[in-house]
């Protein structure tokens, strides 16, 4: 039997995932479990690179640990962690820093996206950042990493430097292949249809959050823009309805054929309220079960501390590799 690849991601501890990256993202890692060996990390490492009040950020990575076991992430199948417990990801970092060119980093978007955003606080973490994601993915020689269009430059330059490390060294760090997922849903704000569902939304109604409760859903999505033609097609131009439709399906696993068939002859605001209820009810056992995971610290501190361990004895087979080769002294 082949072995299977191995597939490494993280995600950002920055408060809770809405419907978004829900379908669009978590629904795709708990799918690749039963196919890949999957190691997943809470990244609160990358997190400090914008200033964080201590207490919300433990608050929200510990959420995010819950969250992410009551959408399905199995500590049977996968590894799920917190990147700053495994010190191999920081120690792996520096070192590809001296492998990472400063031209390199400057021409990364993100970098210069961020920077503008944090005008006042542009330190040099958020500078070698991609030298730090490039250590998360090759510590453990990852085979596949799940990408979306805002991190191709970051695993290309993964690749770049793991190419390099090689180039000098030899055969020591795995070159990742980019892992794109089967299309998940592209959810949109519910108010400004043209733009990705955010929690960083300034209008509280254009997302829901997977822990809003069943009354807040429907308001959100009775409140959801619309257009004037009063038909549930899925056509160009009505971006609003064909983000609902989006969403319904999602929600539902019908067809957008069905989904047109079922709402041909009624108005929005059935179509709204069914939209809302089927959002509510899928993610009504996500709640209940996040709800008593966090009620539970005792297992969800089981779970990340065992899996830290097992990912701990993996990272260190790379850094002994790595340890060897650039020549430092052994203990």
């Amino acid at each position: 039997m082949d072995e299977k690849k191995r597939i490494f991601s993280a995600i950002q501890p920055t408060g809770m995932m809405t419907l978004g990256n829900y379908a669009g993202a978590i629904q795709n890692w708990v799918k690749m479990q039963d196919e890949y060996e999957c190691i997943y990390a809470v990244a609160d490492l990358h997190a400090i690179t914008v200033r964080q009040v201590p207490a919300d950020f433990r608050k929200n990575a510990m959420q995010l640990m819950a969250i992410l076991l009551a959408c399905g992430i199995d500590p049977d199948k996968s590894l799920l962690f917190f990147q700053s417990h495994v010190h191999q990801h920081a120690e792996l970092a520096w070192i590809l820093n001296c492998y990472t060119q400063m031209g390199e980093l400057s021409r990364m978007t993100q970098f210069k996206d961020k920077s503008a955003k944090h005008a006042n606080n542009i330190n040099a973490g958020l500078f070698t950042y991609p030298a730090l994601m490039a250590a998360d993915i090759l510590l453990y020689q990852a085979d596949l990493v799940p990408v979306g269009e805002d991190q191709k430059q970051h695993l290309e330059l993964c690749r770049d430097i793991a190419g390099r490390f090689n180039g000098i060294y030899g055969d020591v760090l795995k070159v990742p292949e980019p892992y794109i997922p089967k299309v998940g849903a592209r959810i949109m704000s519910l108010q400004n249809p043209t733009s990705k569902m955010s929690k960083s939304d300034t209008n509280v109604n254009g997302y829901i959050l997977l822990t809003d409760e069943t009354d807040t859903i429907i308001r959100k999505f009775k409140r959801a823009v619309t257009d004037s033609d009063a038909k549930v097609e899925f056509k160009e131009g009505k971006d609003g309805i064909n983000n609902l439709i989006s969403i319904y399906v999602a929600a539902t696993g019908k067809t957008v054929e069905e989904t047109v068939k079922e709402f041909d002859g009624k108005g929005y605001g059935d179509f709204k309220l069914a939209v809302g209820e089927a959002v509510a009810d899928m993610l009504a056992p996500v709640t209940k079960k996040y709800n008593d995971l966090l009620a539970n610290k005792d297992y969800l501190m089981q779970v990340y501390t065992k899996s830290a361990e097992i990912a701990e004895k993996i990272a260190m087979r790379t850094m002994r590799k790595v340890y060897k080769k650039i020549g430092f002294t052994e203990k």
